[in-house]
């Protein structure tokens, strides 16, 4: 028993450790560790208690709207963009109803898998490549509450489907839109421009403005100038939907939007279609005349204006595009076949490059008053001077020959620009250089607007070139011309000389001519082209919406031109086309408004794509009628037209004969520069 006892006592207490020096007992060490973890335990446990608590009674309500508001979402619904109208109320861009396949990433599912599949099959209904819609959500990767419009016009077949079928696609929601539609084709399109979503930068410049990743904005023309009034206001609605995303009642509206303003331009639709076509029958001329490049002839520019206030009555360039391409989706395929893209563009002679206002040329004979202008008002030669027309003038070993080598005879400057003789101008050009006071003629012509923007409100717009002595200093130096340009930045005789033709250096815009034209034709002033004409309601019930306030236009600036030296130039211009020696009396002799005008024929070097470049005449017409009292400039340029009376004023005849009503029969291009 006593060693039964013995061995139940070992087993009820721990034998001894000879290295501890107490054995194994609660010491009140041990119990203070056990307490304060004790306490922690607590306090940790109330805390939670108490955040518990105070979320579900303290702030359940809060938290309940917070989890019902998950289930809503703000939709911004497209308002339509407003007409744009030509002078007379016809509608040039209005809208059509469309529908749109849209996929919110927000709702896609969050596997990768799930996910790709949802949109090979999204892409293969749509008929969208599915590079191209990756590439459209992922410029949405940093806003994942828009939506990425897949594509824009989908067909009623493919509508049914997606709706039959919203199950298996969560994120894909079908939605009607508005298309801009061009009823008459590519009709001034440079004028209107298109509009496509707004990207990320102009987001980011154009936010504080309301602007949302998206929207549609205007990219080019007036549907960019004018965006503001255009594009109207959004209606926001806000939807209930579920864990997919998908919409459970009606949309209720948070604030309602309004329709875009109406903008009515100055242009006449009639007008602008007799201007196209003009652009056509000198094209054709050039080629029928068989001239040395003319075969070349595919492209130019016709501006028609009134001098009285600059409001433009059409702007046409060629070639041209369709803005339709832009509407919805855009296809780069349809982008590449219009020569819209930096890879066709070139091939197809840059359709969308608007040659009225943003490509610059050398203006030949249509500068020569500008010539005379400033070289009566700086007293080089009065009205009623004489200098010879010859052949050619030689100045210090070098001769200038004139475009008609069988010239000889004393004029007058009316005469002289009558009959376009370029060695009278030559005389002239020489008298300039040297003359104190610095480059007395580009003074003049920087007066006159040359080598500066018009103002006009669409863009973009070239200012040209108007070399002077400080700009050859500029252009030619050790690292530009390495080989000569100690002797090519010296201005000399010649430059002058052939400054007063309008060749070499110089550069112009046809809209920067048909200025000046108006300068002439209303007495000295110089406006501003404008193309906007005002900005309405939209109209309702067929009447004409309210006009609402925009910034005026600058009025008429006066040149300060002497009225004599304006006259001189006047009967000069009116001689040109009336009388037997007249470089354009065979297109404009027989009509029966009093036309004023001057032909030109620029020399200019073009690589026509061959890599050997060559010099091409460029056709040139600007003018004005009636002559007493001017109502309508037009000027034209046809590229590698030949002579100016060859292609340039035939059309510029076309456009003459449709603003006044009237036909005319010509007897053909007379002997012309």
């Amino acid at each position: 028993m006593a060693k039964r006892a013995k061995q139940v006592l070992s087993r009820r207490f721990l034998p001894q450790d000879p290295r501890a020096a107490i054995p194994y007992r609660l010491t009140p060490a041990l119990a203070l560790r056990i307490g304060v973890l004790g306490m922690l335990a607590l306090i940790v446990f109330a805390v939670l208690f108490l955040r518990l608590w105070a979320l579900q009674v303290l702030s359940g309500a809060q938290y309940l709207r917070a989890a019902q508001n998950n289930q809503l979402r703000t939709v911004r619904v497209p308002a339509p963009r407003g007409p744009i109208l030509d002078r007379n109320g016809h509608i040039l861009v209005s809208n059509r109803a469309g529908t749109e396949v849209q996929i919110w990433p927000s709702d896609l599912p969050k596997n990768r898998a799930a996910r790709v599949r949802e949109l090979r099959a999204v892409a293969r209904v749509a008929g969208v490549p599915l590079s191209q819609l990756a590439t459209a959500i992922r410029k949405h990767r940093g806003d994942l509450l828009t939506p990425v419009t897949v594509k824009t016009g989908v067909s009623e077949i493919r509508v049914d489907y997606l709706s039959e079928r919203k199950e298996d696609f969560p994120g894909v929601r079908v939605a009607s839109t508005f298309l801009r539609s061009y009823p008459y084709g590519s009709l001034a399109a440079h004028v209107l421009g298109y509009v496509t979503e707004i990207s990320s930068a102009q987001v980011n410049a154009l936010g504080k403005l309301g602007y949302k990743a998206g929207d549609e904005i205007g990219q080019s023309g007036i549907e960019a100038t004018y965006d503001r009034y255009l594009r109207g206001s959004p209606e926001v609605d806000k939807i209930v939907v579920d864990s997919l995303g998908r919409q459970r009642t009606p949309p209720t509206p948070l604030s309602l939007g309004h329709a875009g303003d109406a903008v009515r331009l100055t242009v006449d639709l009639r007008l602008q279609q007799a201007a196209e076509q003009a652009l056509q029958i000198g094209m054709q001329d050039a080629r029928a005349s068989n001239c040395y490049g003319c075969w070349n002839a595919n492209g130019g520019a016709v501006v028609a204006l009134d001098p009285r206030d600059g409001a433009i009555r059409a702007l046409a360039s060629w070639p041209t595009y369709r803005p339709s391409v832009y509407a919805g989706r855009i296809r780069k395929t349809a982008l590449d076949a219009a020569g819209l893209t930096a890879a066709t563009a070139k091939a197809s002679n840059y359709p969308a490059l608007d040659r009225a206002i943003d490509a610059a040329y050398p203006p030949g004979s249509t500068w020569k008053p500008v010539t005379a202008l400033a070289a009566m008002e700086e007293g080089v030669l009065t009205p009623y001077s004489t200098l010879q027309c010859t052949p050619s003038f030689t100045v210090a070993g070098h001769t200038f020959n004139n475009w008609d080598p069988n010239a000889s005879s004393w004029m007058d400057l009316r005469t002289a620009l009558a009959a376009s003789c370029d060695t009278y101008f030559y005389r002239v050009g020489y008298r300039f250089y040297g003359l104190p006071g610095g480059p007395r003629l580009q003074a003049w012509a920087s007066r006159f607007g040359f080598g500066a923007h018009t103002g006009i409100d669409v863009g973009p717009e070239q200012t040209g070139l108007l070399p002077t002595p400080d700009w050859r200093k500029q252009a030619y130096t050790r690292k530009t011309d390495p080989c000569c340009w100690q002797v090519d930045q010296l201005w000399k005789p010649g430059d002058s000389i052939q400054l007063a033709i309008g060749q070499k250096d110089l550069l112009v815009t046809p809209m920067q001519m048909a200025r000046f034209y108006a300068l002439i034709a209303n007495g000295g002033k110089l406006v501003t082209p404008h193309l906007l004409q005002d900005v309405e309601q939209a109209p309702s019930n067929g009447r004409r919406g309210r006009v609402l306030p925009t910034a005026p236009f600058p009025a008429p600036a006066p040149t300060n031109v002497d009225a004599g030296a304006l006259e001189a130039v006047r009967q000069g211009l009116l001689e040109a086309t009336h009388l037997s020696f007249g470089t354009s009396v065979g297109v404009f002799g027989s009509f029966p408004v009093a036309i004023a005008g001057k032909t030109g024929t620029a020399e200019k070097i073009i690589d026509p794509g061959d890599g050997y470049p060559r010099t091409f005449n460029q056709s040139w017409w600007c003018g004005y009628g009636p002559f007493d009292s001017p109502t309508l400039v037009v000027c034209v340029l046809i590229e590698n037209g030949g002579h100016g009376g060859t292609a340039a004023a035939p059309a510029a005849l076309h456009v003459f004969q449709s603003f006044f009503h009237v036909k005319s029969s010509t007897t053909g291009p007379v002997h012309s520069d």
